[in-house]
């Protein structure tokens, strides 16, 4: 090889790397999928994601993107190593991100390649994204109204005639969430639509009495609303969370599954709700699903109303493809290991009435 065809090189794998940039700025997943080999990996360990082939690579594109209120990647050059038709390389990344449910953040990463010369020129065989630095404090600034509803460009047009694919962040209407409440109510719930979290709040100091023993489950909407403050910090209840942080964990076990598994109350949340009346929870652990499927005496869910989906098979996805993505990064922050979902509970009816409350809100919540 002449030093005119490495100069060649060098310059066609550094576009290469702007056009992987410009693609996911411009949210373009076909372009971002067509610049891998056919077999391609994208690993993201830090996520953790790992997509191999053009065609998961356009999915999880897809999935990720839809939880962008915006995102910035600048991509700074790095190394590049040529070795005949293949070849090796870093490129250093700086990115600004903002998710629909409020996480943000500053991070800097490295993109560890490698390249592969082809037919078409040269492709990614393997991208590996390592993050190095992360900040999670409130970012000052905001994206522009008009890019925000962006989500795809002229590169989709051919796709444009399919069926859309289900926000999973869009709220429910008024009629789906009438809808859904009378089918949960024909299946053994107790079952109310609320305004907002705020009406909620004040709806389950009427449902759970003082003094009662409460089980809180570990919920955003529960978080954000206050309610997990109202049950776990006000001295109202025998808030039982609280006494499971007191237990060592390795000597108190037993004492820790007895207390999760049979309170008199859990309040929590759900990943769905069907409009055909199923409730669908999601754990990585399972301890908290006993008191949820029939443990607890009594249960209330507060559902937002982005969580409202037609049909089972759709909740499921929602699970995997919304939710899983954003708690496993709650996760991360928080435990320092990742989530999954080892433990699905689908309630399809309540068999004794009154015990089973869900509190449907008109706003979204959570996620």
């Amino acid at each position: 090889m002449n030093d005119f065809q490495a100069i060649a090189d060098r310059v066609e794998i550094e576009a290469l790397r702007g056009e992987f940039t410009d693609a996911v700025m411009m949210r373009d997943r076909r372009r971002l999928a067509s610049l891998f080999t056919p077999d391609g990996a994208l690993r993201m360990p830090d996520i953790p994601a790992e997509q191999i082939g053009r065609e998961e690579i356009r999915a999880g594109g897809e999935r990720l993107q839809r939880q962008w209120d915006f995102f910035v990647q600048n991509t700074h050059p790095g190394t590049i190593h040529i070795d005949g038709d293949t070849a090796t390389g870093r490129a250093y990344i700086q990115e600004l991100a903002r998710t629909l449910d409020g996480r943000q953040g500053l991070n800097y990463a490295v993109y560890h390649d490698r390249y592969q010369r082809t037919a078409e020129g040269w492709k990614f065989a393997e991208r590996v994204y390592e993050v190095r630095y992360l900040d999670t404090s409130p970012l000052a600034g905001t994206a522009p109204q008009a890019a925000r509803g962006s989500e795809t460009n002229q590169a989709d047009d051919a796709t444009a005639t399919t069926a859309p694919a289900p926000s999973f962040t869009d709220p429910a209407t008024a009629e789906q969430l009438e809808r859904t409440a009378a089918a949960l109510r024909a299946n053994g719930f107790a079952a109310e639509v609320l305004d907002d979290a705020a009406q909620a709040r004040v709806r389950i100091k009427d449902l759970v009495p003082e003094g009662a023993g409460v089980l809180t489950g570990a919920s955003e909407t529960l978080r954000l609303s206050g309610i997990d403050e109202d049950i776990n910090a006000s001295g109202q209840y025998d808030a039982i969370r609280p006494r499971l942080l007191a237990i060592d964990r390795a000597t108190g076990a037993d004492e820790i599954r007895r207390l999760v598994a049979c309170p008199e109350f859990v309040v929590n949340s759900v990943a769905a709700v069907t409009e055909t009346g199923s409730l669908v929870l999601a754990s990585g652990s399972g301890s908290q699903l006993p008191a949820n499927a029939g443990g607890a005496a009594h249960a209330v869910w507060i559902v937002g109303a982005q969580k409202v989906v037609p049909d089972l098979s759709t909740a499921l996805r929602r699970v995997e493809e919304h939710a899983l993505p954003l708690e496993n990064a709650r996760a991360q922050a928080v435990y320092g290991m990742p989530s999954a979902v080892n433990r699905l509970l689908i309630l399809n009816a309540e068999p004794r009435p009154g015990r089973g409350t869900v509190l449907l809100l008109r706003e979204a919540i959570g996620y």
